[in-house]
């Protein structure tokens, strides 16, 4: 919807507001013509039913005014002696439109101006409604809680944290989505159906913050590309309102009007290497090599986890319901005309308890060579402590035109590790545009700031005028993730618009290993809970100083309720 339809809609709502209320406002002793004048109509219903002004902002806020306009529809009706369930029901299930009834044929109304009595089950009812609307305030406006569900970060944010991020750093967005269950995303929990209405929906609109995105940060936004229902899940794809579009967590390595370059695995930006701060950790590839073997048990001793894992099994007296047990754990596997089974599994391999249980003849493949994503500081701690032969890194040197990577278009011949270069789109600057590189843009354009594209013999045309040029209406930014040869990012489906950007992640409260592996997997990752994202020096747990607060603050409370009773009974 445009801004005359919602004006549009915005006069009819305020016509029914009054044609609905104006007797029940002059019983009430308001001015009648006042239930038709938009935004003094609510504040006159809210002083009707002695509810505080400031509750205006709420009934505006979307979603939060989803719990907060039936609230007042059933005090307002309250008010004029209608409070039976039947009418409360049917205020409910006409949408408001009861009160036409009250208004005009109901023969009880009167104002009650003395306070209404509420039941404990009515109570209990505005209680919760009352603890979801502040939630949801929180939720929308402040701090929205994230999980990690995959390893597009590992090693800097690892799957399984816990993050609260931050929607007042870059300004909170106000939701586009009208309609939609307060609290969840873009589904149902447990029924699994669309939890919002595709339309209507509101403008873009971002409150002031009171910082900017800089490089380098890790940033949380809506997948630009996103056309999932669910993650890992094949199916049709499915247009989504920008708010519902799945949340990604990535950095932001380039800045609007930047020129982004990947040369022979080395990320520049405007001609310089990229210096990502002290507390990533980005993991590359390497090969390690030894002439004796490398062997997994050293490297898991060393620490490093990220690498794959080959064995051989003698088949010839294994039924193939045992092993249909195995099938969780492997990533791929392949059978030997001599009757053996030939499985690659992640770093955790097969567990004991199995191969014992299966009586499993297996044994694992010592091979020479093995590649493995690797930091910084794991290189060198296995150049100190490994004693392979060598260890070198191995980059994607051979450029083959595909649709692969952004811009997916056969004309260009980008890969992980040489890529671009590509100029980031800035709001207000303006770029030459032709057919060579209009597949860079015209997501941008066409897409992202609904413009009109069109090609007609070989002249492009932006909202049916001949264009040689384009004007950026807003900020774009370049997302990759630290774990680069196992993340989807702008390498695959490009710019990331400023208006896509949810906030950034500032505190890890949770941190929980195997969390998507079932519950009797699960471990706490105590070094990680309680601490914070994206400041400088090495992560600090602040979990022992939360339970010492805890403690302290309970010790208060038990000394001052022993002290007021001492005062109260003085014989004791």
């Amino acid at each position: 919807m445009n801004i005359i339809e919602w004006f549009y809609l915005f006069l009819i709502i305020n016509i029914i507001i009054g044609l609905s209320s104006w007797k029940l406002f002059k019983i009430s002793g308001k001015n009648p013509l006042t239930s038709y004048i938009p935004f003094y109509n609510i504040i006159n219903t809210l002083d009707i039913i002695k509810r505080p002004k400031w509750w205006v902002i709420l009934v505006f806020l979307p979603t939060i005014n989803l719990l907060m306009i039936p609230v007042i529809w059933i005090e307002f009706i309250k008010r004029f002696k209608h409070d039976t369930r039947k009418d409360i029901l049917l205020m409910l299930c006409s949408l408001g439109l009861y009160s036409f009834y009250i208004n005009y044929f109901s023969k009880k109304k009167v104002y009650v101006e003395d306070e209404i009595s509420v039941s404990g089950f009515e109570r209990t009812v505005g209680s919760f409604v009352f603890a979801i609307v502040v939630a949801t305030v929180v939720h929308n406006y402040f701090i929205q809680p994230f999980v990690i569900p995959t390893g597009s970060l590992e090693k800097t944010l690892k799957v399984g944290d816990f993050l609260f991020v931050s929607k007042f750093h870059y300004g909170p967005r106000i939701p586009k989505t009208v309609i939609a269950l307060p609290l969840v995303h873009d589904t149902i929990p447990l029924i699994k159906t669309r939890s919002y209405l595709k339309y209507p929906q509101l403008p873009y609109l971002r409150l002031p913050g009171f910082e900017k995105i800089k490089q380098n940060d890790i940033v949380v936004f809506n997948w630009p590309a996103d056309t999932v229902r669910r993650f890992f899940v094949r199916e049709k794809g499915v247009i989504k309102p920008m708010d519902k579009k799945s949340n990604y967590v990535k950095r932001a390595v380039g800045m609007p009007g930047d020129v982004f370059e990947i040369k022979d695995g080395v990320i520049h930006i405007n001609g310089k290497e990229n210096i990502l701060p002290y507390r990533a950790k980005p993991l590359l590839n390497y090969k390690i090599y030894s002439n004796s073997g490398v062997s997994s048990s050293t490297l898991i001793s060393l620490g490093i986890d990220r690498f794959i894992r080959k064995y051989e099994i003698d088949i010839s007296n294994q039924s193939s319901s045992s092993l249909n047990r195995l099938l969780p754990y492997l990533m791929s596997y392949s059978q030997t005309e001599d009757n053996k089974l030939i499985i690659i599994t992640d770093n955790k391999g097969v567990p004991i308890d199995l191969v014992r249980s299966l009586n499993l003849n297996i044994i694992e493949l010592l091979e020479k060579d093995k590649d493995v994503k690797l930091t910084s500081k794991e290189i060198k701690r296995l150049n100190l402590e490994g004693g392979f032969d060598s260890i070198n890194r191995i980059t994607q040197n051979t450029k083959t035109f595909n649709t692969t990577y952004f811009p997916n278009n056969i004309k260009f011949n980008w890969n992980n590790d040489n890529f671009g270069p590509i100029t980031i789109p800035k709001e207000g600057q303006s770029v030459n545009i032709s057919l060579d590189n209009l597949p860079i843009y015209k997501r941008v354009i066409g897409e992202y700031e609904n413009n009109d594209i069109e090609i007609i013999d070989n002249i492009i045309y932006i909202n049916k005028e001949r264009s040689i040029s384009y004007t950026f209406k807003q900020n774009y930014y370049w997302m990759m993730g630290d774990n680069r040869y196992n993340s989807e990012d702008s390498r695959v489906w490009g710019f990331v618009p400023y208006d896509h950007v949810l906030g950034k992640p500032v505190f890890i409260w949770m941190s929980i290993d195997g969390l998507f592996e079932g519950i009797e997997n699960w471990k706490i990752r105590w070094d990680r809970v309680f601490t914070t994202v994206g400041l400088d020096g090495e992560p600090r747990s602040y979990f022992p100083h939360f339970i010492t607060f805890i403690l302290l603050w309970q010790l208060y409370v038990f000394i001052l309720k022993r002290r007021k009773k001492s005062k109260s009974d003085p014989l004791t």
